[in-house]
């Protein structure tokens, strides 16, 4: 068998209805994790996504959403899922974005565990082969660990530079750790959608549902179930290669400006989650948990003091009175961390000052 598909195949998918039936279908054996791959119009570089997470394992599934395509990604889906039918199943769906997309992905899975993989990125053939093995164990010996986290690295597309992303010194490394034997995250450390694989039912239980037409829902995903999470594991191999720089990226500035109503609804939810500290039993997790929070915050404060416009200034002002509403302990908190105040100054200073922080961010962690 070849090692791409021949793509004038007859197709081999299911409907978004079909692939939306449970996961305990008769018949249908458990897999040791699945790979969902949200694609929407990503026939230019799909199949080296799919290349670098298909391999010779039979225990594992991937998932092509097909998010309502207007390029040739569909035929592409369906002749990847001919050439391995026992590995490879795709949905097809009216266009829902890329949370609708996940959504459905999680629906349909048989993997005991769930990574997504965005079709423009790609995974470590040999990190990935190291993430199995560890995740069988896991599987085997009834470990129950509901978090694994890998390292990941951004590559720049523009600039050819590589940034490793680790967790030493807020993780411990191959051990199964509680919240309670985390350390502290530095500002580049917070655990992102590309570090992160969940126990399936872990997202299942946390009542996950990921808004429709929305970007940044990734850090919904992350977010929203580690309450739920007992037992974590940090393998500390650099398994995603998450890919930046062209200009239609989410992360491009000009699209966040543009999106800033998105990225304001994604801060509502993840503040809308919990008051923190008070709905988290771990100290140590809520602690994290509050400062990712804080990172969220920050971000949408210097996306609306850099656009400045009425609205943006409006969706700033509407995103504190929903903190407030939610945990006033929680909005005083936030108000009196050095960064959030910066980016929330409203002065001619206290602009160009959140405009320089951005930058240097910008610098320092390669975003965009």
């Amino acid at each position: 068998m070849s090692d791409e598909p021949n793509t004038s195949v007859e197709p081999a998918s299911t409907s978004a209805d079909a692939a939306d039936q449970p996961s305990t279908s008769a018949g249908v054996g458990k897999k040791t994790i699945t790979f969902v791959i949200p694609c929407y119009n990503s026939a230019e570089y799909m199949d080296h996504c799919i290349q670098s997470i298909l391999g010779v394992d039979k225990d594992i599934e991937i998932i092509i959403v097909d998010d309502g395509s207007s390029d040739a990604t569909a035929q592409k889906a369906d002749a990847w899922a001919q050439h391995s039918p026992n590995i490879i199943r795709v949905i097809h769906q009216e266009n829902s974005g890329h949370g609708g997309a996940v959504m459905a992905g999680l629906r349909a899975a048989r993997g005991e565990y769930f990574k997504v993989v965005d079709s423009d990125d790609w995974l470590d053939r040999t990190s990935r082969g190291v993430l199995l093995a560890r995740l069988r164990h896991f599987i085997s010996t009834g470990a129950d660990v509901d978090l694994v986290v890998c390292n990941y690295v951004y590559e720049h597309v523009l600039t050819g530079s590589r940034k490793v992303i680790r967790y030493r010194g807020a993780l411990p490394a191959n051990k199964i750790i509680s919240w309670d034997d985390i350390g502290t995250f530095g500002i580049g450390q917070y655990i992102m959608m590309h570090a992160a694989i969940y126990r399936t039912q872990v997202l299942r239980d946390s009542g996950l549902d990921l808004p429709k037409h929305t970007f940044y829902v990734d850090n919904v995903l992350v977010y929203q179930p580690l309450p739920y999470v007992n037992k974590l594991y940090y393998l500390p191999v650099n398994l995603y290669r998450y890919f930046i720089g062209r200009e239609d990226q989410s992360v491009n500035e000009r699209v966040m400006l543009g999106r800033l109503d998105q990225q304001m609804r994604v801060t509502k939810i993840l503040a809308d989650s919990y008051a923190l500290p008070e709905d988290i039993s771990s100290p140590r997790l809520a602690r994290y948990m509050f400062n990712y929070l804080m990172i969220i915050v920050t971000a949408s404060s210097i996306f609306a003091t850099i656009r400045g416009d009425a609205e943006a200034l409006d969706m700033r002002k509407a995103m504190w009175e929903n903190i407030e509403a939610k945990s006033p302990r929680m909005a005083k908190k936030l108000r009196h961390h050095p960064l959030v105040w910066g980016a929330n100054r409203v002065s001619p200073l206290g602009t160009a000052a959140a405009k320089k922080l951005y930058r240097l961010a910008q610098h320092l962690y390669h975003f965009n």
